[in-house]
């Protein structure tokens, strides 16, 4: 009787665990683009590129999706480059948009997710790109 007293009280109290899903705490995500236009031709504007990502989102998620707030924040017409800025919640439906966008004035077109992150710096360098 004294051993089963003694064994009941060097037990620890049960552990109590809780499981946390922390999600990103940034406010906007910020992705690295590039359009690709195969057959060259007139190469869009900053303001035509934007409307493409408008429209992009338009033609996937409605006119929910065209409300979502992204900015173009650096726009390369020479590359067809840009980084644009979206709330983290869009950032799912940006991406999948510019994935299944595939035409730009009649004409064939991809957009390629080159980097992304909650970070602007981030996007600042590619080490894949790196001259020494």
């Amino acid at each position: 009787r004294h051993y089963a007293e003694r064994m009941a009280r060097a037990e620890p109290p049960a552990a109590a665990y809780e499981r946390r899903v922390l999600r990103s705490a940034a406010e906007h995500h910020y992705l690295r683009v590039r359009l690709e236009l195969p057959d060259g031709g007139a190469r869009p504007s900053a303001a035509q590129f934007k409307q493409l990502v408008v429209v992009a989102l338009r033609e996937l998620h409605g006119e929910v999706g065209a409300a979502l707030p992204v900015d173009v924040l650096v726009y390369e017409e020479k590359s067809l480059s840009a980084i644009l800025r979206v709330i983290s919640s869009g950032l799912v439906k940006l991406w999948s948009a510019l994935t299944l966008q595939g035409s730009y004035q009649s004409r064939r077109c991809a957009f390629r997710v080159l980097q992304t992150s909650p970070f602007l710096l981030a996007l600042s360098g590619n080490s894949r790109e790196l001259v020494l």
